[in-house]
């Protein structure tokens, strides 16, 4: 907003005038009639300017404050650790036809950092290996409709080049595992499922610091033989149901065991290495990691066979397998005191709010004895009258930049050469 023009009549009694020295601001701007106008009030004198300027120093204050406290600029920092991670799942559950252990509904065995229970499984009447039509996919009316030999992913197994009769009509003929469509069974594991026991072992290493932790710090042998875990009173028990990693995910368990799907265990290691060891703490998170509301391929699944000899004839199950597949994800980050990310950081602060520049002028406007030298060419003087103020254009430099140095005037020089610019730009229009 720029300043009004009015004056008073010149037959008015006149009014003191308000002149001060001005902090001279570059949001200014110059008006039609040549004048600048300035949109900030006056102070009277130099320590009421410090104590503005102290009291605007104060918002910088917030920014310095996130970046060294919130964001520890003063660290030198790592992100993700080296780590290594152990699984080892334990408990029995049964289904109509069998029994089932650990050796039979986790894989792969090796207990890696991802590893899939069995939940429900569709098992396949016997196969051996022969020839059978392939069924409605592969239809026929002749023997030119099935080039021997061919391949191809959808079918089944390899063309024998005939056309036989199988179902409801006829189809081609293939060396295949047979009976291709001979029916399935399926059973159900999750009956005890969910009080399966995993352990998960987790050691990371933070190697610019040499520094390194694991999540287990047992001070008996027994000790994870009789705990669980307990985000509160059991932190270091990472021995976890797998009930309680749907829960924790916000699935349903039973819904889960039927159609699969991937849970994530996320432990994430954010270590302040100016603090304890002690206070370097895993901290764990669990969601589900696959969609789970598409209609195509829902879930989690995949098929394996076993192999063994039927009166001389090799002979295969094949089950198509349902379950839950655990991913184990481990991420962190570690800090420590470090002096060349202290003064960069600080150095940085400073020049982006401008506070060395505020510094500056505090120092020489407020602590030096040649203050008032600085002042006069740090300030300009201006005049005022009622609300609206002007100020003589001062002479401008090489780069068209106002000057910092003015000449003073008083209120009544003011006010005519105001009067008579105005009357110029009248004559002019």
């Amino acid at each position: 907003m720029g300043c009004g023009w009015q004056f008073p009549s010149l037959s008015a009694s006149p009014v003191k005038p308000r002149c001060s020295r001005e902090v001279l601001v570059y949001c200014t701007s110059v008006n039609s009639f040549g004048f600048w106008e300035t949109q900030h009030g006056c102070s009277e004198h130099i320590p009421s300017s410090c104590w503005e300027r102290s009291n605007a120093a104060l918002c910088p204050h917030r920014s310095g404050r996130y970046v060294f406290i919130v964001q520890k600029g003063y660290q030198e920092r790592e992100t993700g650790p080296e780590s290594s991670v152990i699984t080892k799942v334990k408990g029995v559950t049964q289904s109509p036809s069998k029994v089932w252990d650990v050796g039979e509904y986790v894989a792969p065995p090796e207990g890696g950092s991802s590893f899939s229970i069995l939940t429900r499984v569709e098992v396949s009447a016997a196969q051996a290996m022969g020839t059978c039509h392939e069924g409605p996919s592969a239809a026929c009316h002749s023997e030119q409709d099935c080039v021997s030999g061919a391949m191809d992913a959808s079918h089944h197994g390899v063309r024998t080049g005939r056309c036989v009769p199988g179902g409801s009509g006829r189809s081609c003929e293939v060396l295949a595992w047979c009976p291709l469509h001979g029916g399935s069974s399926s059973e159900s594991l999750a009956e005890m499922a969910e009080q399966f026991t995993i352990l998960i072992k987790n050691h990371i290493r933070f190697p610019r610091f040499g520094f390194s932790k694991a999540n287990i710090q047992a001070a008996e042998s027994h000790y994870l033989k009789s705990c669980t875990f307990n985000a509160t009173s059991a932190l270091y028990c990472p021995i976890f149901r797998l009930g309680f990693l749907a829960e924790q995910a916000g699935e349903d368990f039973a819904v889960l065991a039927e159609k699969g799907g991937v849970i994530g265990v996320i432990i994430s290691w954010d270590c302040n290495l100016d603090l304890p060891d002690t206070e370097c703490n895993p901290r764990y998170s669990f969601r589900r990691l696959d969609p789970k509301g598409t209609l195509a391929s829902p879930g989690y699944n995949y098929r394996f066979a076993k192999y063994y000899s039927w009166n001389g004839t090799c002979t295969r199950v094949l089950t198509k397998a349902y379950g839950i597949r655990v991913d184990v994800i481990v991420q962190g980050q570690a800090g420590k005191f470090s002096l060349i990310p202290t003064v960069i950081t600080l150095a940085t602060a400073l020049t982006s709010v401008g506070l060395g520049s505020f510094l500056c002028d505090w120092v020489l406007l407020c602590c030096m004895d040649k203050e008032r030298r600085y002042s006069s060419r740090k300030f300009e003087q201006s005049c005022a009258h009622g609300w609206a103020e002007c100020t003589l254009q001062p002479p401008t430099t090489a780069a068209n930049k106002p000057s910092l140095l003015s000449t003073p005037v008083s209120m009544e020089g003011c006010k005519n050469h105001c009067l008579l610019r105005l009357g110029e730009k009248s004559q002019g229009s």
